[in-house]
């Protein structure tokens, strides 16, 4: 069994054993442990349950959407992919109580759209999609567009300052660090951004997370350059063809802090995609990608999750697949991500619970 599909299996089981009854906002009910962890060296293979299908497209598609600095549902719907489309057409209701109210945020319409008229008018009307399918400053606006402001003085001949608006780029801020300061201590980001949390649709679950680097010894230079096309030649023959090619001298590993942990449906898909975040962020500045760890807060089951839970536990895994990554412009979240040798159990249906 491959390590991770282990430790996610030995975490369903810790959950069904231990885990105490707890009420949520859902209404669903849960069972819930406080204060784990998930480990995974990205050498061992890329980070993508087996023993489910795992909706690889989904996961990649949020994350470019992350990157772009994106809020608004628009560009997933018009891309199939409907993971934020609950909490859009929750703000909508939460928001149009009446007709008047309705008609008066959307004119021309006279009466609630139900969940599937909504997502089809998000993608045909512009103007609907704008007011609509916004989620507020969530992940993307804090990860690229966190906003500050800062004291300037008045030059004016007056006394006294003002304040100008300065958005702050992390996911550029972390990029130039780690080029030019990779041993530093404060390679992080954060979405937890307090003065914005009452305007988010929802609150980030994962909420933030640091990198951090280490020198690469030659040994492991020479075997990243052997297994990737690179010459198997003693050391000494090819220290300096190593040079040449640029191979990697620095390792990358990437620790995310999670506050809510929805097991069964949310916590494969974060796993992924923040090694896919690893991967990414490590062929930009030319790294390896090392260490993977998530530290879990509120790791639950959703009562509506016990059954299928159960039977991913009666599945055995298959060996992890690998990433292939090209044309990666991380600052523009653009790059193509190709899974190989991805073999998987049937997908388990679960409701998602808002």
């Amino acid at each position: 069994m491959n390590n991770l599909d282990k430790q996610y299996h030995n975490l369903l089981e810790d959950i069904l054993d231990i885990g105490v009854d707890k009420m949520d906002r859902t209404g669903t009910g849960t069972l819930s442990v406080f204060g784990r962890q998930i480990t995974h060296n990205m050498s061992d293979g890329f980070p993508l349950l087996t023993t489910k299908k795992m909706a690889f497209k989904t996961m990649m598609l949020e994350l470019k959407w992350f990157l772009k600095g994106d809020t608004n549902i628009k560009y997933l719907v018009d891309n199939n992919c409907n993971v934020w489309n609950g909490d859009a057409y929750k703000r909508y209701k939460d928001n149009v109580e009446s007709v008047a109210d309705l008609v008066k945020h959307s004119p021309g319409v006279l009466q609630l759209l139900s969940k599937e008229q909504f997502i089809n008018k998000i993608k045909t009307d512009d103007e609907f999609a704008k007011k609509w399918g916004d989620l507020g400053p969530i992940y993307g606006k804090q990860w690229r567009h966190w906003n500050t402001k800062q004291f300037e003085s008045l030059n004016d001949g007056n006394f006294g300052y003002k304040y100008n608006d300065v958005p702050i780029d992390q996911i550029q801020n972390l990029i130039n660090e780690l080029k030019t300061n990779p041993d530093s201590r404060r390679l992080m980001v954060s979405a937890w951004n307090v003065g914005e949390l009452s305007e988010m649709t929802l609150p980030p679950c994962h909420y933030g997370f640091q990198v951090y680097t280490r020198e690469l010894s030659l040994s492991e230079r020479f075997t990243w350059f052997g297994n990737n096309g690179g010459s198997h030649m003693h050391h000494d023959f090819i220290e300096q063809e190593m040079g040449e090619y640029n191979v990697p001298t620095r390792s990358l590993s990437l620790m995310w802090n999670q506050r809510s942990v929805d097991t069964f449906l949310g916590l494969p898909f974060n796993i992924a995609s923040y090694g896919l975040l690893l991967e990414l962020l490590a062929k930009e500045v030319n790294m390896i990608a090392g260490g993977l760890i998530g530290n879990l807060g509120d790791t639950h089951l959703y009562l509506n999750h016990i059954e299928q839970a159960e039977e991913q536990l009666d599945r055995i895994p298959f060996e992890l697949p690998k990433l292939k990554l090209s044309n990666v412009d991380i600052l523009n979240g653009e790059f193509k991500a190709e899974l190989v040798g991805y073999r998987h159990h049937p997908k388990i249906k679960a409701s998602l619970s808002n």
